[in-house]
């Protein structure tokens, strides 16, 4: 049974850091000092009240815990005294489930006295099931177990939990003591192992009529990907009045292109969300120069452009589509001048933009004649040969 009357539970912290790297790792910002400062203090107040007038032997666990012992023995308002216990189990990621004793603790320090295990994270167990029985042939009067971050979707053990700091998901995290390959104990917050994106990110890519938005919004659906076209961007931010519609707004009601700042500045909502799953980026680059901004900004967010592919489609048919949609979009560049501007257009400014991404080994072309349907699985079987690829 519990004893701690209140579990801290988790929530995503943000704090204003960046993605650090780690041998040969990006971690992510996770869990702030203010949060931290406030697990520990609530543990403090937790054995206090158990504790009453006895004194406590605080067993610190090596090396990951040295952080979280030295805080909390400054919130800790009664006497105590702390012994240091160090084992390995960990090597790189992962535990080896091999717990070696490295430092032990005499038995007269520990035999009839009431112990805690002050743990910095407790997740399958296995470290804590050693130091359990180590201790117990020590005969302490009571053992009890603190730990600062539980994992009870890792916990694979049946040893109560006695006190608990702080639940969080069972992701590998880096900091205040904890470390991956003995890098990131020194670092004053926690971040998390980055993970790659479950889905490529990608450029659906193509002239006037090539039936992108139509692809795109299919795929969405089949895929689970988050959809990225920016008139729907734009219309989203002037509709909710948000500070970057309001400075869209000014330049659309002109008759003028949106600057690509303001338009960098919606994808990157976008894209720092920690649920998508992958993208597809539709409208958007149109220049070779916002090509460049989109892979600057995928960088900073540790980010690639996967692949683009782009929907071929002979001019003839594009222009015969584009009439045909005219008669019933209701869409007053949907007329054959308009077109022929607007294919131009296509072929001097946007065009160059897949020799950019030829250039980087990312260039797929798929075939846009056919039934939509036809299409599409012809755009699925692309996606299913690109190999996600390493982020930086």
């Amino acid at each position: 049974m519990l004893l701690y009357k209140e579990k801290l539970k988790f929530a995503y912290f943000k704090f204003s850091m960046e993605t650090i790297k780690l041998h040969d790792k990006i971690f992510e910002p996770y869990i702030g000092k203010e949060n931290i400062v406030r697990a520990v203090s609530k543990l403090a107040k937790e054995i206090e009240t158990y504790a009453g007038d006895d004194e406590l032997v605080f067993v610190v666990v090596l090396k990951g815990s040295f952080i979280f012992a030295s805080d909390f023995s400054k919130a800790y308002n009664k006497n105590a005294v702390f012994e240091f216990y160090r084992l390995k189990s960990y090597e790189g990621t992962g535990s080896t489930g091999n717990v070696q004793v490295l430092v032990d603790i005499a038995p007269e320090l520990i035999k009839g006295k009431k112990v805690i295990v002050l743990e910095d994270i407790v997740d399958t167990g296995n470290t804590l099931q050693k130091i359990i029985e180590e201790l117990q042939k020590k005969q302490p009067a009571e053992l009890k177990i603190a730990t600062l971050f539980y994992k009870p979707e890792a916990y694979q053990k049946s040893y109560p939990i006695d006190f608990v700091g702080m639940e969080i998901p069972n992701d590998f995290i880096v900091g205040y003591g904890l470390d991956y390959d003995e890098l990131g104990r020194n670092l004053p917050e926690i971040y998390r192992l980055k993970q790659r994106r479950s889905m490529i990110d990608f450029i659906l890519f193509g002239p006037p009529g090539a039936g992108k938005g139509t692809q795109a919004k299919i795929l969405k659906e089949k895929l689970g990907l988050t959809y990225i076209a920016t008139g729907d961007m734009f219309r989203h931010h002037i509709k909710n009045e948000t500070p970057l519609g309001k400075k869209a707004k000014v330049y659309i009601e002109r008759g003028d292109l949106v600057p690509d700042e303001i338009t960098i500045d919606m994808i990157k909502e976008i894209i720092s969300d920690p649920e998508v799953k992958g993208i597809i980026f539709d409208g958007f680059p149109r220049t070779v120069r916002q090509a460049k901004f989109l892979d600057k900004l995928m960088a900073e967010k540790d980010l690639i452009i996967d692949a683009l592919i782009a929907l071929e489609v002979p001019e003839e048919i594009l222009v015969k589509r584009l009439l045909e949609r005219g008669k019933t979009s209701g869409r007053s560049d949907d007329n054959e001048e308009t077109i022929k501007y607007r294919l131009k257009q296509y072929h001097d400014k946007t065009e160059p933009v897949k020799d950019y991404y030829k250039q980087q080994g990312k260039y797929y072309e798929v075939d846009g004649v056919g039934e939509i349907e036809e299409v599409n699985e012809r755009l699925l079987n692309v996606i299913s040969g690109i190999k996600l690829r390493e982020r930086v």
